[in-house]
């Protein structure tokens, strides 16, 4: 696991450091904001994984919640949030891997995460388990998943995939109170994302 962990950091910092970073769309997007907004309790406490640039963990702090923890593998992104949003806690930026990461959330927030992973059956399972090991009972799992056909290039992230694939994975985990194509994405990507809210079964 430590040799898969220091594969992958190498990997994302070197994207960072090319500036090949097609997914980081500059702002938090349109159907995240729009579940955000819709939340009262600010006391949760939520998981952004993959976060890279993390503007929906800027967009919950600067909204009031208290309680939100920005996860990835590389150094890179986290020393550019911590300069962007100097008042975030120090201690609620995760530099793990998310595979080995312990503890127990309310909320995890999915914004590109899954799709990076090489579409094997295996890493796909491997983050529904995951994801259910971090969750606490009845904790959700809300965010995007891009819609459209996987390639055989196992190089070409971010990979695709489709409603009923998805499915045959987290139905093991998870129950879908909604799953649909995202009415609300940003330009670039309308037609292209599933918005989903996952409850831990």
């Amino acid at each position: 696991m430590k040799e898969h962990q220091s594969t992958e950091s190498r990997y994302w910092t070197e994207r960072y450091a090319e500036n090949r970073t097609g997914w980081d769309i500059g702002y938090v997007s349109t159907p995240l904001k729009t579940y955000v907004d819709q939340l009262t309790d600010k006391t949760i406490k939520i998981l952004i994984p993959g976060a890279g640039n993390a503007y929906e963990a800027e967009y919950l702090f600067h909204n009031g919640f208290t309680n939100v923890f920005v996860l990835d593998i590389s150094q890179t992104p986290l020393d550019a949030f911590a300069q962007r949003v100097p008042q975030f806690p120090k201690s609620n930026l995760l530099l793990d891997d998310f595979f080995t990461l312990e503890g127990k959330f309310d909320l995890i927030l999915e914004q590109t995460f899954f799709c990076s992973f090489i579409p094997t059956d295996d890493n796909r399972m491997a983050y529904v388990k995951q994801m259910a090991n971090l969750l606490k009972p009845e904790g959700k799992l809300v965010g995007l998943w891009f819609d459209f056909p996987l390639t055989g290039d196992m190089e070409k992230r971010p990979f695709g995939g489709d409603k009923d694939l998805y499915l045959s994975y987290f139905n093991s985990h998870f129950k879908a109170k909604t799953f649909e194509k995202s009415y609300n994405s940003i330009p670039e990507r309308q037609g292209n994302e599933l918005f989903g809210i996952f409850i831990k079964k």
